[in-house]
């Protein structure tokens, strides 16, 4: 069950709110987020929702058999826009493209990169500087003061950042730095940086866990959005399965239940989903087709010379032919 509470509730009212909550056997948890005031509760018994829906400082209440109650779209029919600023969105009624390289190396690199987004019309760029790698001995990033330059270049070119956050004590010497956390495959389920997600005031994008389910994923935005923060996207990033044809199995049904399931947007990383190169592009419009909100992709000026990823990574013009690709194809599924 979720209440949601006026703006301007008294504490004489959100007393006697509670007092009828606990005489119906019901526990809340209350959540605050930069958009709402909330009480979550949970119980088994069956009552009248009209019994708590009269009572003064309630402005609505929600019956939600979901466990992931405060992402579901059961409460919310309305999806959720992102809004980045300047413009910039994700969610319903736009597609949002988001390209870079797996890792951030070099100011040329940030330059060109940033050139070729502009010139496709590309505003928001993806890029690593906290890698978390298979082998301890691989490139693992730049680290803050590679995302300071990676913040500065963008910022006088009007682009928005999405890089990875990997660990709590990341989250706020990275803040002025972003526009939007990621949390990788990896961390999905790591609940400690989530709650630290959560109580901060900038969008975070989950990538689905490499062996997670939708509803692990779904539970894993519930613990931002409790936490206070109601900013929030889920990636599909492809699965580990007993395939070895690709590096992973991108799951496209996961685009139409996830859109079903929650109000929340959803965006498809092909590049990791498949890990080839030369597939990319059919599994990225095929998302698009899918239905959803936006697509990440790696790119560099030279995949073969890149620090990481260089098999999963399209050069400029593959990335320029693609982006072209993207909007046509979402034109297309406007049309239907």
């Amino acid at each position: 069950m979720i209440l949601q509470l006026e703006p301007n509730l008294t504490e004489a009212q959100r007393k006697a709110i509670l007092e009828q909550i606990s005489a119906v056997k019901y526990k809340t948890t209350p959540v605050k987020t930069q958009y709402g005031d909330y009480l979550i509760g949970i119980g088994k018994g069956d009552f009248d929702i009209r019994r708590l829906g009269h009572l003064p400082g309630i402005k609505d209440i929600h019956v939600v058999s979901d466990t992931y109650m405060l992402v579901s779209r059961k409460w919310k029919v309305a999806p959720t826009v992102i809004d980045l600023g300047d413009g910039v969105t994700v969610g319903e009624g736009s597609l949002a493209i988001m390209s870079g390289p797996c890792s951030i190396e070099t100011e040329a690199q940030i330059e060109g990169m940033v050139a070729h987004l502009k010139e496709n019309h590309v505003r928001i760029m993806r890029g690593g500087v906290f890698k978390p790698r298979s082998s301890p001995y691989a490139f693992r990033g730049l680290g803050i003061e590679g995302l300071k330059l990676f913040h500065r270049i963008c910022r006088q070119n009007g682009i928005k950042i999405i890089t990875e956050v990997m660990q709590v004590s990341q989250v706020d010497e990275m803040l002025p730095y972003v526009d939007v956390f990621q949390v990788g495959a990896r961390n999905t389920q790591n609940f400690n940086l989530l709650d630290a997600l959560g109580k901060v005031d900038k969008p975070v994008l989950i990538k689905r866990g490499l062996s997670g389910t939708i509803d692990e994923l779904l539970q894993s935005a519930e613990y931002v959005f409790s936490g206070g923060n109601e900013r929030i996207m889920l990636c599909e990033r492809g699965i580990r399965t007993y395939e070895t044809a690709s590096r992973n199995t991108l799951d496209l049904n996961a685009v139409p239940i996830l859109k079903e399931k929650s109000h929340l947007p959803v965006v498809v990383d092909p590049s990791h989903g498949i890990g080839i190169r030369d597939f990319i592009e059919p599994m990225a419009l095929a998302a698009v087709m899918a239905g959803a909100d936006g697509v990440i992709y790696e790119a560099h000026a030279t995949p073969e010379e890149a620090a990481s990823d260089g098999a999963q990574t399209l050069n400029f013009p593959e990335s320029a032919e693609l982006i072209r690709k993207l909007r046509l194809a979402y034109q297309l599924r406007k049309g239907w």
